[in-house]
């Protein structure tokens, strides 16, 4: 799960990386909005945390251009306490919520939550797909509901193919997805914690199918 904060205030900014990190997340983080535009018209994202008053370029014309380019990316804004028409406004060019300065890390994190729900169609934290589940707030993965012990990256690629099951992924969405500016992930990389997944989850009727030179897809195996 992939997420972009655009935030000028540094120390706020600091702040919700590590809390999102912290909370299994890929994070990048720009301080304009003009940078916020370049990245979100360059990358895919699985959920935008969009300040308003950012510099270069306003966060309300940021959410328009996103908009506007048919992008359906989530959109969190963040806005002053006293700034109801921005909120508005930001409301009416399709945010899909907003938290008003000062607020609390938790909340954040439990917004961002439903959020991501949203965006999947889905009203639970926890994701199925036969008799494999994974609890998107505890972080954590079950197999015929024994704990599996994953690590945090095996987690993050379990979670992406959870969200496309039945569907091919291919190497470059999946370090899209999973990957930070600046880390460097190759597709050998990935290949790697296919391999490791694999051994972890494949036990009965789920698998990680390859299609060769084109990606993997989660499917269940008919009895």
């Amino acid at each position: 799960m992939r997420i972009l904060i655009a935030e000028d205030d540094q120390v706020l900014a600091d702040g919700l990386l590590r809390t999102l990190r912290r909370g299994g997340y890929a994070v990048d983080a720009v301080a304009s909005g003009s940078e916020a535009d370049a990245a979100l018209a360059d990358h895919a994202f699985d959920l935008v945390i969009l300040d308003l008053g950012l510099p270069k370029l306003h966060g309300l014309e940021v959410l328009r251009k996103l908009r506007a380019r048919g992008n359906a990316t989530p959109v969190l804004i963040l806005t002053a306490a006293d700034s109801v028409e921005q909120r508005v406004k930001g409301l009416d060019l399709g945010a899909d919520d907003y938290m008003a300065k000062p607020f609390a890390l938790a909340e954040l994190e439990a917004r961002v939550r439903a959020l991501t729900r949203r965006g999947l169609g889905s009203a639970s934290n926890v994701i199925h797909h036969g008799p494999l589940a994974f609890d998107a707030t505890g972080r954590v993965a079950y197999l015929n509901d024994q704990l599996v012990e994953l690590s945090s990256r095996e987690l993050s690629l379990l979670e992406v193919l959870l969200q496309r099951a039945g569907r091919l992924v291919s190497k470059e969405q999946l370090v899209e997805r999973l990957c930070e500016w600046g880390d460097e992930v190759s597709n050998n990389a990935i290949e790697v914690y296919i391999h490791r997944l694999r051994k972890k989850i494949e036990q009965g009727p789920v698998r990680i199918a390859t299609v060769r030179g084109l990606g993997y897809c989660l499917e269940k195996i008919a009895s």
